[in-house]
């Protein structure tokens, strides 16, 4: 896995809110602030954070559903940042998503049949009668009946329609999919279900994943690197079982110390860190490192400078001015 897939250059996607009677100006949202990664073929890169970090808006940028603000996209060695939508399409076959909600990714107006012909009807190529057939053939991949074209997405559970958006990701055989929290909408036990389906497809057709999500615990099983996000930016990035049982950051360290410790697992024991104070603003993220107003081991220098993401060897990156050692104490 050393061929680099997909890139992203210091993206950034800034969006305005506009006044209103009671809020004079307009007000400008830092969704993502000058994010750099990088996804290998084969690899599923996780990207990790709490809600409101920006995960879901650079998942949307790295397929180019949101346009970037500044910055730069490239995938499979082509730089599609400003590509017209007609230039686009060709590398939206190799692209696709699925998206959180089950209940709102599906047309509830169109039956299953019509939700998963779509593709081949937009993109052209096959006869109807191939079509067809083709639809069969991808609801029997993600284990449902073909029986169920006729259906419409009210008829199936969370999961069933969860697999639905899944086969519609793969009608095209793309080489990347992003995944935006897949199950988090989905009972535990179905969670289950589609990673592992997940998984079986990544073997079947070769996929490479974005797998975004806020349970570091499901990411860790998923996925070969994580990327950890906090208010807009990329803090670490390293491999999975690394970063999880020695994080370079103080943000990872608090997430990691959240995952709640089941009875005879061998797992690192850790301590709880509770983080203080709320999530600052996207309006107005504070100077310096974006974490510093709730880091324990913050110092002025965190106040002032943004850490750059350094190499830490053994592909571990992470930006802090007092990375963590391995004993988990501030430097």
């Amino acid at each position: 896995m050393t061929e680099t897939l997909l890139e992203a250059r210091d993206l950034v996607k800034h969006f305005t809110v506009r006044g209103t009677a009671f809020r004079g100006g307009d007000d400008v949202v830092h969704a993502v602030d000058g994010v750099s990664l990088e996804v290998r073929s084969g690899e599923t890169l996780g990207v990790v954070g709490e809600s409101g970090c920006g995960k879901s808006t650079l998942g949307r940028l790295l397929v180019r559903l949101h346009e970037p603000t500044s910055g730069s996209v490239h995938f499979d060695g082509s730089d599609i940042t400003n590509l017209s939508r007609r230039h686009l399409r060709p590398y939206r076959r190799e692209m696709q998503m699925i998206f959180q909600d089950p209940y709102a990714s599906l047309n509830p107006r169109k039956r299953v049949g019509q939700i998963l012909g779509d593709p081949f009807e937009i993109h052209g190529g096959l006869s109807r009668e191939k079509t067809r057939t083709r639809v069969r053939e991808l609801l029997e991949t993600v284990g449902l009946s073909p029986d169920h074209v006729n259906r419409y997405p009210h008829e199936f559970s969370g999961g069933q329609r969860q697999r639905i958006g899944v086969a519609r990701a793969l009608a095209l055989n793309p080489k990347l999919i992003v995944a935006d929290e897949p199950v988090s909408a989905l009972d535990v036990s179905i969670q289950a279900q589609v990673i592992n389906l997940l998984d079986d497809l990544q073997s079947d057709f070769d996929l490479t994943y974005v797998f975004i999500a806020h349970d570091l615990g499901v990411v860790h099983h998923v996925s070969d690197r994580i990327a950890v996000m906090y208010l807009g930016v990329v803090v670490e990035v390293g491999p999975s079982d690394e970063l999880f049982l020695a994080p370079v950051h103080p943000y990872t360290e608090a997430l990691l110390s959240a995952i709640p410790a089941i009875e005879g697992e061998e797992e690192v024991r850790r301590e709880r860190i509770v983080l203080e104070g709320e999530v600052p603003s996207p309006v107005a993220p504070p100077a310096g490192c974006r974490f510093h107003t709730r880091c324990r081991y913050a110092t002025d220098i965190c106040k002032i400078e943004r850490p750059p993401l350094v190499d830490h060897g053994g592909g571990r990156f992470a930006a802090c001015h007092h990375p963590l050692d391995a004993k988990g104490a501030g430097t």
